[in-house]
């Protein structure tokens, strides 16, 4: 399989990735993927356990439409499983069938530039570029974050979103319908198939539910800050329109997908609304292949690290 990005080309095969990066030293290395207790949330601001599990509470001090916004983020993940069920295979009949297969290339990034227009306030630029950038905590915690998720899934890109903004990095472990490996891990560790699934082995909690993870992220790697206007109340009305304009690109593994896991993570420079980076994500999807996120949005602290070392500010994999 070989990427590159500003005229995207992807390939899948048995051979080894190609390399569009030289990989650096300069960030840490994977972490060993530990699964821990299933965080849930019960309305104020404090940890509890309960039958073994614990539960995160969040701020109750929130406004009534804050709280009917949580409320509707609660119960949208199993509508959204349903609603998904629904387009995967008809959205995999407009996809063109094997992804393996050669791409218009004009219209892949036509259609993934409109992707980017439906989220445009959001998922592109860093919050360490405002003025008040000392309010947000940019650099990473000691260990990765580990983030279960697939790439049609607005929900799942609601977070990533939130982690751009952030500027933080993670490990990403895609998982499509059909996933061989990181779906059977999420069950193991929360008990039920459900994305995106959150674990944070700095703090041991794990959470499902986008719209708490997001308030988690900002509550602890954000300093209480809360999210950008709309990032979480707009998922329901455009974080569905890049799912439809990529036809469900990012939803389904790949039947020739490789089972065995690659020896060591790839490492993804982007940012989630990058339109370029959409096309290489979907691959990485449809091919269950885990990998570490490094955020680059406008404004991002690792602008700099990016381009020590490629020599340009353009997203790419290593």
């Amino acid at each position: 399989m070989s990427v590159t990005f500003s005229q995207t080309l992807v390939l899948y095969s048995s051979n080894p990735p190609h390399t569009c990066l030289p990989k650096p030293s300069l960030f840490p290395s994977t972490s060993t993927l530990q699964l821990s207790p299933t965080f849930y949330r019960n309305g104020s601001n404090s940890l509890s356990r309960r039958n073994n599990r614990f539960q995160f509470h969040a701020n109750s001090t929130d406004s009534d439409d804050e709280l009917g916004t949580r409320q509707a983020a609660a119960v949208s993940n199993p509508s959204s499983t349903s609603l998904l069920s629904f387009l995967c295979p008809l959205l995999k009949l407009f996809s063109g069938g094997d992804p393996s297969q050669e791409r218009n290339f004009t219209l892949e990034v036509a259609t993934s530039s409109l992707s980017t227009l439906a989220r445009f306030p959001w998922g592109s630029r860093s919050l360490s570029n405002n003025s008040d950038s000392q309010d947000v905590t940019t650099l990473d915690p000691p260990m990765h974050l580990q983030l279960f998720e697939f790439e049609a899934c607005p929900f799942c890109r609601r977070v990533r979103e939130a982690m751009t903004e952030l500027d933080l990095s993670a490990e990403v472990y895609p998982c499509p319908k059909g996933s061989i490996r990181h779906r059977e891990l999420v069950n193991r560790s929360g008990g039920k198939e459900q994305f995106p699934f959150l674990i944070d082995p700095n703090t041991g909690i794990s959470m499902y539910e986008s719209g708490e993870i997001v308030r988690y992220l900002f509550q602890q790697y954000g300093k209480g800050r809360k999210p950008s206007p709309g990032l979480l109340e707009s998922t329901l009305l455009t974080g569905w329109m890049p799912t439809i304009f990529r036809a469900g690109r990012g939803m389904t593994l790949w039947e020739r997908a490789n089972v065995e896991p690659p020896p060591e993570k790839m490492e993804l420079y982007s940012y989630e609304n990058n339109p370029y980076a959409r096309i290489v994500r979907e691959a990485l999807c449809e091919l269950e292949l885990p990998y570490i996120l490094q955020n680059v949005g406008e404004g991002s602290l690792r602008l700099k690290l990016l381009v020590d070392a490629s020599g340009s500010k353009e997203p790419g994999l290593a």
